[in-house]
């Protein structure tokens, strides 16, 4: 499947059940992500349906999402990019965000190193993925051999991503759940299992079918050892002059 199919194909799911449903989800969890974050630049990699409308809260003075298609039409300024390799400065970047960016990547991992280049010391990554531990990831088992969208993804698991980001040298600060309903395509019967959501994050959250999580890029520090007099020697590039003392004949 080339790019264009799958951007469209990923498209048109979005725009009806289940794929509206969650949709509608994640653009609640990341109004409320991104309603505490702020900065210059926000890029979004990966977009295909996934357009999300952050204007109304966002905090960023630019919103971009790099993508390897162009879209028809959008809320957000597109640029044509590989995710694999990014035209963007190293440390430039305030905050990512990923819409299943992982899921649909031939090098999931590579993306990530991307990731920690472009971001600043302290900024943010956010990435949504499918839980392979759901009702979701159920479904896939019975459709793996399927090309129908999303089940050909990765579903890559949470505590997979979470051992990423630490490799990294990202901390874990928030993980959410989302999407606790089967993914049924009559939208009558999604609206009836609605209560699903309420009981799937009081009983069972860690089988929700789409995990938010938001990481931060630290910086370590170099401890310098050994006494200060040596380092300051060495950095002088000569010996270490050593003190003298006057003598008094009196």
């Amino acid at each position: 499947m080339t790019q264009p199919d799958f951007q469209q194909r990923l498209h048109e799911w979005l725009q009806q059940s289940p794929g509206q449903v969650l949709l509608e989800q994640e653009q609640q969890c990341l109004e409320q992500i991104f309603s505490e974050l702020f900065g210059h630049h926000l890029v979004q990699l990966g977009g295909g349906g996934f357009d999300f409308d952050l204007s109304g809260v966002s905090r960023f003075r630019a919103h971009l999402v790099l993508d390897a298609c162009m879209p028809t039409q959008s809320l957000v300024a597109h640029v044509r990019a590989d995710p694999l390799e990014l035209p963007i400065l190293s440390a430039t970047v305030d905050a990512v965000l990923m819409p299943h960016t992982l899921d649909f990547s031939a090098d999931p991992h590579r993306i990530l190193r991307e990731v920690e280049r472009i971001l600043i010391p302290e900024g943010r990554v956010v990435i949504l993925g499918f839980n392979p531990l759901s009702l979701w990831g159920l479904w896939r088992l019975f459709k793996r051999s399927s090309t129908a969208i999303p089940w050909q993804g990765h579903f890559l698991g949470a505590g997979r991503i979470s051992d990423w980001l630490s490799l990294l040298g990202f901390d874990l600060e928030i993980t959410r759940q989302l999407m606790f309903r089967p993914p049924l395509r009559g939208q009558g019967m999604m609206a009836r299992l609605e209560r699903m959501e309420r009981i799937g994050q009081r009983f069972w959250p860690r089988l929700s079918s789409v995990y938010v999580m938001q990481a931060v890029k630290r910086v370590s520090t170099m401890t310098m050892v050994g006494p200060i007099w040596q380092r300051k020697a060495s950095l002088l590039g000569g010996r270490i002059i050593e003190p003298t003392t006057r003598e008094s004949n009196e």
